[in-house]
């Protein structure tokens, strides 16, 4: 059972049970009697915790329950950072209501979740900074000196650094996993690509030798043919004619076949864009596609994969998106493609590495790219790619009314 569970879900039960397990003393300490007696004058048991602690107990539940919901695998909004806060700070109260260092514990528990919301610096300063505010429980409530407490505190945030520590860990981990993911799917593409390369080369090849070889020698056997019929006579004639033309529906289906061989001399880009798109991890990639989708010159394939991938990876990567748009089009012998996506958006399109590949590897074929960037509204791509010398590239043609609105929806642009 445990063995079908990721890191990040055993994380997110571990912390669950951990929670549940703490309202137990929560409610035995409601049970208490608020006098040293344990009971009222009229022997009714009374609550020693105010209702405001199991308002708090509720909330870090809740909250705890939808960060931890698919972590490493969905897009982190300002939602998430507001529960981040309504998480620590219902630790805390649990605490200043309850009069003990359950809270504490609690913040062990929400150390596990900021390696996946914060920066490592930011998240350490954040678990030190939340134990310390419990020190007041310490000293008012538990008659504890300040270095006591202080002490006490140090020892939580000790904890919640192990605990820390091991979602990174975790967080670590998932992220190899997604990174081996990736490449797999960019070598599954690979392999495809170089399958239907080798099937053009062979096919080519063999084109090549019917024409060279049995072309050749069929021309050759149809004119001693024809002059051998011009030079008999009589019923050998006959004869000779009929070979005459049995070599030359020989030669013109040799010719076809050839022909043949050379048309279907296509990859599929179907087969070699669609591994990119598997399992994508918080990323629903929707591939749009004429059909068939082929290209004949392996090259300008290996440019558009390349293009294809380098999209992909930075939208997973810098996007924070939680769809991504690829829209191929084959017009004539100029391929289109528009890419968009949901993601945060910036300013400004600045290129980092992957934006300036992908202009030089279409600047090598005589293919352009050109870029829309709005903050809050993503980021968008489209690529121009020429099938052939010398096709000159104009300013891309206007999309459908449902494609240009979601240009502006995209990937994140900085440093792309």
């Amino acid at each position: 059972m445990f063995a079908r569970l990721n890191h990040s879900r055993l994380l997110r039960y571990a912390g669950l049970f951990t929670w549940a397990v703490i309202g137990m003393p929560l409610l035995l300490l409601s049970l208490m009697p608020s006098g040293q007696s344990g009971l009222a004058e009229d022997g009714v048991v009374t609550a020693h915790i105010d209702w405001q602690a199991w308002v708090a107990y509720a909330a870090f539940g809740i909250s705890y329950g939808w960060l931890t919901r698919g972590l490493g695998t969905r897009r982190v909004g300002a939602f998430d950072y507001l529960l981040l806060m309504v998480l620590t700070g219902s630790a805390i109260a649990i605490s200043y209501y309850s009069a003990s260092g359950l809270g504490s514990i609690l913040l062990m528990v929400a150390a596990c979740v900021l390696p996946w919301l914060l920066a490592l610096p930011v998240g350490i300063a954040w678990l030190v900074l939340s134990e310390f505010l419990v020190v007041p429980v310490y000293m008012r409530w538990l008659d504890m000196s300040w270095l006591e407490a202080s002490m006490q505190s140090l020892l939580y945030a000790g904890f919640s650094g192990f605990v820390f520590v091991t979602s990174l860990v975790a967080r670590q981990q998932a992220q190899a996993r997604e990174e081996q993911r990736q490449l797999n799917a960019e070598l599954r593409a690979t392999r495809a690509l170089l399958a239907e390369s080798a099937r053009i080369n062979e096919r080519t090849r063999i084109s090549r030798e019917l024409h060279d070889l049995l072309g050749h020698h069929l021309t050759a056997l149809s004119l001693n043919l024809e002059v051998a019929g011009h030079l008999i006579e009589g019923k050998a004639q006959e004869h000779v004619n009929q070979a005459h033309t049995l070599a030359k529906l020989l030669l013109s289906d040799v010719r076809e076949a050839v022909s043949h061989l050379r048309d279907a001399d296509a990859i599929d880009m179907a087969a070699t864009l669609l591994p990119l798109a598997d399992h994508v991890a918080g990323l629903d990639i929707a591939m749009e596609m004429p059909k068939p989708f082929r290209l004949d010159d392996p090259e300008r394939a290996h440019v558009l994969l390349r293009c294809t991938q380098e999209i992909i990876t930075n939208a997973v990567r810098h996007a924070q998106a939680g769809t991504l748009w690829l829209q191929y089009r084959q017009d004539g012998r100029m391929v289109y493609l528009h890419a968009h996506d949901d993601g945060r958006g910036a300013d400004v399109a600045v290129a980092g590495n992957g934006l300036r590949g992908i202009r030089e590897r279409l600047a090598a074929y005589g293919g352009r790219v050109e870029i829309q960037a709005a903050p809050g509204r993503g980021f968008a791509l489209d690529i121009q790619l020429p099938l052939d010398e010398g096709i000159a590239t104009d300013a891309l043609p206007p999309r459908p009314a449902a494609d240009a609105a979601g240009s502006s929806m995209a990937m994140d642009a900085p440093n792309r």
